[in-house]
């Protein structure tokens, strides 16, 4: 066996499998915890090249990342703009998490902005099929108890794709990969000028945190009237 290589570091979600299942002394547990750290730790031979992270992006706010520019201003906020916005104070009790909450972000943020498209389209069009005519849906927030196949289907895409990040999100503090970037971008949208691409960035993210909000009202707004879209009463 070759051992010229050093040993990665234990990635956050390897140390933070360790510390919540240390505790438990159950023997079936146990049993599971050491699968799941084993499939964590075989999913690290799928992950990109090792790389050393800028002293600099770790000395400025948040790694660097964008969305603490602001100036949007929040009214009970100590500053009172969203300039370096975090009352809950995590880019310092979780610096090492930082990676994660961003992907996280990202990915809520890309869903929900798919989201919103997804429940309006349908209040104007829908797909072939009498199953999904207006007739038999009049209101698309009908649709989750009239159509269950349909939603444990899209339950069942949704679970595929999440597991197919987790090679790369299980050591993404270690290895040259920044938040949110699966190497997806078929029709070539990312710029390459670094300005160019610092912009589009902070486009992405606040869109999704806009549509994270948006589908949350959307949802309730036509779950409270029972109205379809601008689901207003």
């Amino acid at each position: 066996k070759d051992t010229s290589q050093k040993k990665a570091n234990p990635s956050p979600l390897h140390r933070f499998l360790t510390c919540i299942f240390s505790q438990t002394t159950n023997t079936s547990t146990m049993k599971t915890t050491a699968a799941l750290l084993a499939l964590a730790a075989s999913a690290s031979a799928f992950a990109p090249l090792q790389s050393t992270k800028s002293s600099s992006a770790l000395n400025e706010f948040a790694n660097g990342y964008v969305g603490a520019e602001g100036p949007e201003p929040i009214p009970f906020s100590p500053a009172g703009t969203s300039v370096e916005f975090d009352p809950c104070g995590f880019a310092e009790r979780a610096p090492e998490w930082l990676p994660w909450f961003r992907e996280a972000e990202l990915k809520h943020g890309r869903a929900a902005m798919l989201a919103t498209v997804g429940f309006v389209a349908p209040e104007f069009f829908r797909v072939p099929g009498e199953a999904y005519s207006f007739e038999a849906i009049p209101k698309v927030i009908d649709a989750h108890d009239a159509l269950p196949q349909a939603m444990i289907q899209i339950f069942g895409w949704i679970s595929f794709l999440e597991a197919c990040t987790f090679p790369a999100l299980a050591n993404m503090n270690e290895y040259d990969r920044a938040p949110g970037d699966f190497g997806f971008d078929p029709v070539g949208l990312f710029p390459t000028d670094p300005e160019k691409q610092k912009e589009y960035k902070l486009a992405e993210l606040k869109n999704g945190r806009l549509a994270m909000i948006a589908i949350g009202g959307m949802v309730a707004g036509a779950s409270v009237t029972g109205n379809g879209f601008p689901y207003l009463p």
